[in-house]
């Protein structure tokens, strides 16, 4: 039951992070691309250290390392997404950034020497192939954004993982306001750095920071953070990737784009990575072997 709810709140993620895309659209009208970094990180250190800061108190050394080195890949990934998009197009910034569904199966196995799970590499392949279709169009050619945005994938591949792997021993909330507190304070010295600290705001740029901070950040990496302990690295990295899927359906819905067959066939072919992942099939020979130990004579 656990596992199911872990993977409902991964879903809603997806989905918050998806609708994130025209919310972050307009921000960026009124905002430069560190302000709103800085903005999102420092608005959801506050509501978190509110709600939660008395857990903080029993933080131990290794939740505070921990959660500042998630901290620091977390910004480094959105810095590197943010840079990437000024030189690159959209389509291929959310194409190259998504392609963290296959390196994060490829660090577990790295890091545990074990065996990669068939099923969810193959969930991984057409989640990849699926977000293709949704969001690739015209030229296929690589230039330093792509780079920079396949950089991206590379670091919130890391941040998925190392989410997964720290979550098993640690307090999940702890660690998520450590992230924030650390993101938050390197978004804030990088805006000072640029001389980019801000003297007004406009409303409409006060309303996106919030729902960012509120929605796409505080509740998404918390429900994030929470889920990690209840699944595995590569399965996490496959239902946040119907991210793409949920900001097509949400572009369709509120900005009124249009529904092309490829974005049909990489909406189904999403979906379809998710299901293998989640049901895994067993093997009939494995299903076989384990009966017959179960049946052997102890």
């Amino acid at each position: 039951m656990k596992t199911y709810i872990a993977d409902g709140m991964l879903l809603i993620t997806a989905i918050v992070w998806g609708s994130g895309f025209v919310i972050t659209a307009i921000a960026l009208e009124y905002l430069t691309a560190y302000q709103v970094m800085a903005g999102r990180f420092l608005l959801a250190s506050i509501i978190l250290t509110v709600l939660f800061g008395s857990r903080l108190k029993k933080a131990s050394k290794s939740v505070i390392w921990k959660g500042a080195l998630l901290g620091t890949i977390l910004y480094i990934a959105f810095a590197l997404q943010t840079v990437g998009l000024q030189y690159t197009t959209p389509s291929k910034n959310a194409f190259l950034t998504a392609v963290n569904v296959i390196i994060v199966p490829l660090i577990a196995y790295a890091v545990y020497k074990r065996r990669i799970d068939g099923y969810e590499i193959i969930g991984s392949i057409m989640a990849i192939v699926g977000i293709g279709f949704l969001s690739l169009q015209g030229s296929l050619t690589m230039n330093v954004g792509d780079a920079l945005s396949l950089a991206c994938a590379v670091a919130f591949a890391f941040d998925i993982f190392c989410t997964n792997l720290f979550v098993q021993k640690e307090d999940a909330i702890a660690l998520t306001i450590i992230q924030f507190l650390t993101a938050s304070l390197i978004g804030v010295l990088v805006v000072i750095s640029q001389g980019e600290i801000p003297t007004s705001f406009e409303k409409e740029a006060i309303y996106s920071l919030i729902y960012l901070g509120i929605f796409s950040t505080t509740i998404a990496y918390l429900f994030q953070n929470v889920a990690n302990q209840y699944t595995t690295a590569t399965k996490a990295a496959i239902i946040l990737s119907t991210e793409s899927f949920f900001g097509m359906v949400l572009s369709v819905i509120f900005l009124h784009e249009i529904l092309t067959s490829r974005m049909v066939v990489g909406a189904v072919l999403i979906l379809l990575a998710i299901l293998i992942a989640e049901v895994k099939p067993a093997h009939p020979k494995k299903k076989l072997m384990k009966t017959l130990e179960n049946q052997t004579p102890k």
